[in-house]
């Protein structure tokens, strides 16, 4: 079976890989030049890594099973990592529970609020009562006032910017339902891993894979159009020629399915609101010597630039990064924000004078590269009531199918959840 699938990231990769191994000819459609989407990777000029920050949780069954199944399970690194809390020009780690008794912002019967709120949240099935509900309303509720502002306040910052505000309870729950089993119980310790090579590997791998299975990836090319042929048979159009399939695959947002797609082949049902996005602008810092010794250093104070300091050198070995330190400083803001298009000299400019404020100690010696990238569209943002503003797409082509993350109305997006995704479609799916 000819098989089109539109958009190269880990979810179009993943598919194509899987229909490939069936025996079907695949063909992938993807507009940047790099494969990979928000995994894609980036030149940092003595080495390549991720373009924005990512790792792999142990909890994360379906990703590192399907990173084994193609053939890198040997590359498969793990760390214990340190979380740490930027309060008030201080820095204080929690990691393990002699920190947590320890932490100064908080008296003990906040502390004692913090760990019922976070096993409470864990045990939660019914996801939907909390869609109704503010994030920030809901953790108040839960462990108060105190814990909220110097505990869940940082932390949405670091993942959503000033768009928490606006978002469900829901996001909070499938956070910590994630990371809740990050922690080795044994050890105490939090574990997070990556492949070696990072997402490049993957993304190589699986280029590889699915090229040796009679499958072809088209880069740098735009689809233009997808219409109904015959009644078996689909038309897509691109930059690069036309092309006819039994089936087409859909991954790319709502906003370019409405743009490309033939109304002979869907309907949309609107609930008369918009899917709203966050973005982010990212500075990246190649050093000489260690930023941070966290991972994640969530941070309090409203005068720094950025939502979080991201240590990716406390997980990742330098001998990955050509023997630098690589640490990341994500800003989230809503798609629509004129932030997103300020000239990289700007947010240079304002990103370091955050962090010489931070890190006094590094000096311009010290940096060996400043990198900065931008995505407009990062994430659904989950909103009160997301799963009914959603667009409800259906198809009336029986070879016209649509698999993209505004489906995940109870999940925050990751690669895990991706895999998860493309593991239920090719299970219940007739392909």
């Amino acid at each position: 079976m000819k098989i089109g699938i539109i958009g190269g990231g880990v979810m179009g990769l993943s598919l194509a890989y899987h229909l490939s191994q069936a025996n079907h000819e695949v063909i992938i459609y993807e507009k940047n030049q790099q494969l990979g989407g928000l995994a894609t990777y980036h030149d940092f000029g003595a080495f390549y890594w991720d373009r924005y920050y990512h790792v792999i949780l142990p909890t994360d069954g379906p990703l590192i099973n399907f990173i084994k199944s193609i053939g890198l399970g040997e590359k498969l690194e793990w760390e214990t990592t340190k979380t740490g809390f930027y309060v008030d020009g201080e820095y204080y780690p929690l990691n393990d529970a002699f920190d947590f008794i320890k932490f100064p912002p908080l008296n003990l019967w906040n502390k004692f609020r913090l760990g019922l709120a976070i096993l409470y949240a864990s045990r939660i099935k019914d996801w939907k009562k909390l869609e109704k509900i503010k994030v920030e309303d809901w953790l108040i509720k839960v462990s108060g006032t105190q814990t909220y502002n110097k505990i869940w306040k940082p932390l949405l910052l670091a993942k959503l910017g000033e768009n928490y505000k606006r978002v469900s309870a829901v996001f909070i729950w499938s956070y910590i339902a994630r990371l809740y089993g990050a922690r080795d119980s044994s050890a105490r310790k939090e574990q997070m891993g990556y492949v070696s090579g990072g997402y490049k590997t993957v993304i190589d791998k699986l280029t590889e894979i699915i090229q040796e299975g009679n499958g072809k990836i088209y880069s740098n090319c735009t689809v233009l159009s997808i219409q109904p042929s015959s009644e078996d048979r689909l038309k897509v159009e691109t930059t690069n020629d036309t092309e006819e399939f039994e089936k087409v695959i859909f991954t790319s947002p709502v906003n370019v399915l409405q743009k490309v797609v033939s109304g002979k082949l869907i309907d949309i049902e609107y609930a008369g609101k918009d899917v709203e996005y966050s973005g982010v602008v990212c500075l990246a810092l190649v050093t000489k010597k260690e930023i941070s010794p966290y991972y994640t250093l969530n941070i309090t104070d409203n005068s720094i630039a950025y939502t979080a300091v991201i240590g990716m050198s406390s997980v990742v070995s330098i001998d990955e990064t050509g023997g630098y330190y690589l640490t990341y400083f994500p800003k989230y803001i809503h798609s629509n924000d004129p932030f997103l298009k300020k000239p990289d000299n700007e947010i240079r400019e304002l990103f370091m004078g955050s962090i010489k404020k931070m890190y006094p100690q590094i000096t311009d010696e010290d940096i060996v590269g400043v990198h900065i990238n931008r995505e407009f569209r990062v994430q659904p943002l989950q909103v009160l009531n997301y799963s009914t503003i959603i667009p409800r797409v259906s198809t009336r082509h029986p070879g016209f199918y649509i698999l993209n993350t505004s489906q995940f109305v109870n999940n925050t997006l990751n690669n895990n959840a991706v895999i998860q995704a493309v593991n239920n479609f090719i299970e219940n799916e007739n392909i």
